[in-house]
């Protein structure tokens, strides 16, 4: 049995041995030859990588495989050109092998194939061989052997060798036509998934609800299967437009969950490009594989706010009767700032995720609230909704209505009256902004608080609720419809 076992050794390693000579001929590149590396991340799973190597290469037709790229390159996209030799090198033919080398690939490859199974006796430890043919490895493997069929892994497995197109990292193999010198410095350059980010902001109130600090970072998420080391980095804001593809290449598993890298303190500086934003990082970094890492974006303090309360109604009502129409209402919270130099800001904000805090009695820091904003320019208003309020609220109800007899023909007339009682229980009294939707052709006949018409269907009121007390505004309004 030693014999048989020195045998079987001997096979397996001449046959990693000839694989290893089937690719003897094939040039290889791997993150050593690395001179530099550009990533711009855009919002939606999509960055634009730049590799720059310096590779040695053979005159004439070779293969090159260029290892350690994202795993979810969008091959159709890649481009190899030479940066010493421009126009002597191309590329004749690639193909991109994003399978990667596990037990559970290997097995799937030889499907239809034969392997060695190796059993071993228990209670001897003598060890048996069987030639067998690998009849599935989907949800477990089925396996004929000699005249009978097995299910599940009978024992070791014994493959002849590994198939040129599993890899142990994602790699691009070229077949290249060099009329240049031996070495060159090359870029590949190619679109990818995989990499990600995200704007959040923090921001907190001061005790007058008057104004707030503000601090926004970037997350960026790398799942791309590969490592950019001391890359310059990129961002790009903005809505840029992809074709969706008919059929997406299906992405390699990942092998671990990412992790959080310590936030940078460098900021990031910005211009435009066509009609998005971009954002440079002063300083290189390193963005590793399976890695969420932070960048502080912006800083600014003292920018002016408004806290604004406000009820909002419906359009519904207007054209029935319907009595009551709710107690205790919510009232929502929002907060608005101006993106402005003058409010010590002034940078295009990228869409995000803004978390509002506030400072207790004694001075701990408590989150009130967040809200989402789009991509926000320069100049342009900031309003977050943060809630609602718990201690002013609202009664409403229809005190009147009537259908006016002899409209004009095809259309109908109604005339409503409403009373809203605003509550406060604060110690101190509260300004609610009651926002009116009030559809078709309309005209208030009566109020005891003057309106603003901020649109052709919309009345606003500002009423101030006194300190532990109410406030009643109450109108009458004509609808033609």
């Amino acid at each position: 049995m030693p014999f048989l076992r020195c045998q079987i050794l001997i096979t397996c390693l001449l046959s990693v041995c000839c694989s290893i000579v089937a690719q003897a001929d094939e040039l290889r590149s791997t993150l050593q030859d690395q001179q530099s590396v550009a990533v711009t991340i855009y919002n939606e799973n999509l960055a634009l990588v730049k590799d720059q190597r310096k590779i040695q290469l053979s005159g004439g037709q070779s293969a090159l495989a260029f290892r350690d790229v994202s795993a979810y390159m969008r091959p159709e996209t890649a481009l190899l050109r030479s940066l010493t030799s421009p126009g002597k090198l191309s590329v004749i033919e690639q193909n991109f092998d994003f399978d990667l080398l596990t037990p559970q690939k290997l097995l799937e490859k030889y499907v239809g194939k034969s392997v060695s199974v190796i059993r071993t006796n228990p209670a001897t430890g003598a060890e048996t061989t069987e030639q067998a043919q690998v009849l599935a490895a989907n949800q477990g493997v089925v396996m004929k052997i000699g005249d009978r069929i097995e299910t599940g892994i009978p024992g070791r497995i014994v493959y002849a060798d590994v198939p040129a197109n599993l890899r142990d990292r994602p790699t691009l193999v070229m077949s290249l036509n060099n009329g240049g010198a031996a070495q060159q410095e090359v870029e590949l350059s190619y679109l990818t998934g995989g990499l990600a980010w995200k704007a959040d902001y923090v921001a907190e109130l001061n005790a007058a609800d008057d104004k707030l600090d503000l601090s926004g970072w970037v997350t960026l998420t790398n799942t791309s299967g590969a490592t950019y080391r001391n890359a310059k980095l990129q961002l790009v804001a903005g809505d840029v437009n992809q074709v969706r593809q008919a059929f997406p290449m299906a992405a390699p598993a990942m092998r671990k969950s990412a992790r959080l890298d310590e936030a940078a303190v460098d900021k990031m500086s910005e211009e435009g490009l066509l009609e998005y934003h971009l954002y440079t990082l002063d300083r290189p970094t390193t963005i590793a594989e399976n890695q969420t890492k932070q960048v502080s974006l912006l800083t600014a303090a003292g920018v002016p706010a408004r806290k604004e309360l406000l009820l909002r109604g419906a359009n519904y009502y207007y054209g029935s009767s319907y009595g009551d129409l709710g107690q205790k209402m919510k009232v929502s919270v929002f907060v608005e700032f101006d993106n402005k130099e003058a409010s010590h800001l002034g940078m295009p904000l990228p869409k995000g995720v803004i978390r509002v805090y506030k400072k207790d009695s004694i001075g701990n820091a408590q989150f009130v609230g967040e809200d989402s904003i789009d991509h926000t320019p320069k100049n342009e208003k900031v309003r977050i909704r943060l809630g609602e309020s718990f201690d002013v609220t609202a009664d409403k109800k229809q005190t009147d209505f009537k259908k006016l007899p002899n409209p004009e023909r095809g259309t109908a007339l109604y005339e409503s009256a409403y009373e809203i009682v605003l509550k406060n229980a604060k110690k101190e009294a509260a300004t609610v902004v009651v926002q009116e939707p009030i559809p078709g052709d309309w005209k208030m006949l009566r109020e005891n608080y003057t309106h603003e018409k901020a649109a052709s269907n919309t009345a606003v009121w500002r009423i101030t609720v006194p300190a532990e007390g109410s406030t009643t505004l109450g109108y009458r309004v004509q609808v033609r419809y």
